[in-house]
């Protein structure tokens, strides 16, 4: 039975008032000698406490979308076949123009979320690069199958969640695709293909969008081989002019990192909530050792470019939770890099689905603009955090919170020696 599935959503209701009513019916009836029915009570009390936490559990999975399956929350899922050494560039020499081309089957994707809007589709893709197998998630624009656009090709958004998170979590919590249907149809926000793929690879760590020799090729996975696929399989837009990247939390900090790292792959990247130094994820495979860190810190990477990436970043965050880290970035680039950093306060929410579903609608309109894209008409250029539904302020106004040198609570020195300590960065809820 599914984890996130409807059956087990409701095998779980029904069990929890089984265990509620078998006490009220059965606690005074028991029969047999006195430690007998003391062990009885005591498990129909067990029963009820863990169908109870069960309900809980499943309820909070449900809208939050943390563990896709029962391998994820078991720890016993494992998506990766190979992680050999790909080098600087991630594709270990090989020219993927020269690939064959990827063809995939796809089929409805199941789960809360997933048919509304038009529905999601799933593949099940073997990267031939980076070595992974794992699922990706592909939902296509209202005009994609118009035959006013049959010759069209569209803009890409690859959407990536937190740790520990599903792929499905844009659909199924955010419900981005629902958000972005209306829009789409009126012009605002530009006809773009929606694209998922499975980021937690390795059981009980998060990846960190990393290339580690010898455990993951999780940056080439989601930089190049899901890319190619989609382009081999759908009316894409090429990159990097045609592609984006986006997420929240962990994802926030993978969608800044990839966008920084591969400018010929990414026009743009869109953070919520995120961080620079990747030990902000206490688990993450990038924070094991200060060269990693460093090598996979935007911060960093920005501020040692030979030549400023032509790339656009959109940061959002509450103080101590993805604002500073913003602001950071936004010293650390150069023209031709853009940085626009906005404040959300407390009261806009904590580091949940709450603060995040409301700001698809602004960063999408924001990803609009930065694509270029001449086909979405009349469009509401505000796209700071005073857009219509997106709470909070952007720096520089009344209200913002003051300019803070630091990013997931670590000082730039201290980013900069790879002694910030993980106390220090580790996120507030």
């Amino acid at each position: 039975m599914s984890l996130t599935g409807t059956p087990f959503l409701y095998t779980t209701v029904v069990l929890s008032v089984v265990a509620l009513f078998l006490p009220l019916v059965l606690w005074s009836r028991m029969r047999g000698p006195r430690p007998l029915r003391a062990a009885a009570r005591v498990l129909m009390l067990l029963f009820a406490q863990g169908t109870a936490v069960t309900l809980v559990f499943v309820l909070v999975n449900n809208q939050n979308n943390l563990y896709d399956n029962w391998a994820d929350l078991l720890g016993t899922g494992d998506h990766v076949q190979q992680a050999a050494d790909l080098g600087r560039d991630g594709t270990g020499g090989i020219s993927v123009k020269r690939l064959p081309k990827v063809r995939q089957t796809f089929r409805q994707a199941q789960g809360p979320g997933m048919r509304a809007a038009g529905g999601v589709r799933v593949t099940q893709l073997r990267g031939r690069v980076s070595g992974v197998n794992a699922e990706v998630y592909v939902w296509l624009p209202p005009q994609y199958d118009d035959p006013a656009y049959r010759h069209r090709k569209f803009p890409v958004v690859e959407v990536l969640p937190g740790y520990p998170g599903s792929a499905k979590a844009w659909f199924g919590s955010l419900k981005a695709h629902e958000q972005l249907l209306p829009l789409m149809r009126s012009g605002r926000v530009a006809p773009f293909i929606l694209v998922a793929p499975r980021t937690n690879l390795l059981a009980g760590v998060d990846t960190g969008c990393a290339n580690i020799p010898g455990q993951v090729n999780a940056d080439t996975w989601l930089s190049i081989d899901v890319p190619k696929m989609v382009t081999d399989n759908f009316r894409a837009e090429p990159a990097p002019r045609g592609w984006a990247v986006a997420g929240y939390s962990a994802g926030a900090h993978c969608a800044v990192k990839l966008a920084v790292a591969h400018p010929d792959r990414y026009r743009a990247a869109v953070s919520m909530s995120g961080y620079n130094d990747p030990i902000g994820e206490r688990n993450s495979l990038a924070a094991q050792t200060p060269a990693l860190r460093a090598a996979n810190n935007p911060y960093l990477m920005l501020r040692k470019a030979a030549a400023p990436p032509p790339v656009a970043l959109y940061l959002s965050g509450q103080s101590g939770d993805g604002y500073q880290a913003g602001l950071a970035l936004e010293a650390a680039a150069k023209a031709p890099t853009t940085v626009r950093v906005v404040f959300l306060p407390r009261s806009a929410g904590g580091h949940t689905m709450a603060l995040w579903r409301p700001q698809v609608d602004t960063v999408f309109r924001w990803l609009t603009l930065q694509m270029g894209e001449s086909q979405a008409k009349g469009r509401d250029t505000s796209v700071a955090g005073t857009a219509p539904g997106t709470p909070g302020t952007a720096p520089g106004t009344p209200g913002a919170t003051p300019r803070s040198p630091s990013t997931g609570g670590s000082t730039r020195a201290a980013l900069a020696s790879g002694t910030a300590s993980r106390a220090g960065a580790a996120r507030k809820p």
